[in-house]
């Protein structure tokens, strides 16, 4: 696959399922990783085994996503542990599932906050840094749900879509100084989360799957690989789907 090596990468919910192969797949690559999280003991328990079982020399990063403060160090904590910031991952995402008529302010309020605000502020604060060394990646972790909608993820889905919305005017802003934006798009991928479905339900599932099957962290960590390498230096403002064709986007 391409190459980090003396790449230096920020992933936000580094120790969830999805970040944690993002994580994986950046370090297996050689890219040397800041990991942020709000569970300072997981995020810890995760970065020594990410050491152990594919080497390199990482740091951990406790970050509340919701603590405004919090949000405004992260960036720069990251640029003095690891002395450099190549590659912004914005993978972090909560959701507060509701219909609409009974969703409340707080729900709404919440998942803006989490998913699409602090992204929003880590790429800012990333773009600076990123515009002096005339190089840099950042991608945001969408989802399908946010191309397609989804009931019951109103909040969800509009921050997602607004994800995506917010790469490509930033990516237009920065492409002329050698820094990339852009998006990758998960369908349904299996995590802790999934595993408890019960056998109906994922069948369920995967009946919507034109592969019949629900993907893999390893299949977004891949695809982010790929973004974050130099070798992707001509996309931008684009949105890659991982689904296995369950929405094929044209």
């Amino acid at each position: 696959m391409f190459s980090l090596e003396g790449m230096t990468a920020l992933v936000t919910g580094a120790s969830g399922g999805i970040g944690s192969s993002i994580a994986v797949s950046l370090a297996r690559q050689g890219a040397r990783l800041a990991l942020s999280g709000s569970n300072g003991e997981k995020l810890r328990a995760f970065r020594e085994q990410l050491i152990e079982e594919v080497g390199g020399d990482h740091v951990e990063i406790t970050c509340n996503l919701t603590d405004k403060t919090q949000v405004d160090e992260l960036v720069p904590a990251a640029i003095d542990t690891l002395g450099s910031l190549d590659i912004l991952v914005n993978n972090a995402g909560i959701t507060r599932d509701n219909l609409a008529m009974r969703m409340k302010d707080e729900e709404w309020d919440q998942v803006m906050q989490v998913n699409l605000k602090s992204a929003f502020r880590l790429m800012r604060a990333a773009a600076r840094p990123m515009m002096k060394a005339k190089f840099g990646r950042m991608i945001s972790i969408t989802s399908v749900v946010g191309a397609t909608g989804n009931p019951g993820q109103m909040n969800y889905v509009a921050a997602k879509a607004g994800l995506t919305g917010m790469s490509k005017s930033l990516a237009q802003e920065l492409a002329s100084r050698g820094i990339t934006v852009n998006c990758v798009a998960p369908g349904f991928i299996r995590t802790a989360m999934t595993d408890e479905l019960t056998d109906d339900q994922k069948s369920a599932i995967n009946a919507r799957i034109p592969m019949a099957r629900m993907g893999e962290g390893d299949d977004i960590g891949a695809a982010v690989a790929y973004l974050a390498s130099r070798e992707a230096g001509y996309v931008t403002g684009q949105t890659l789907h991982v689904n296995g064709g369950m929405a094929m986007m044209g």
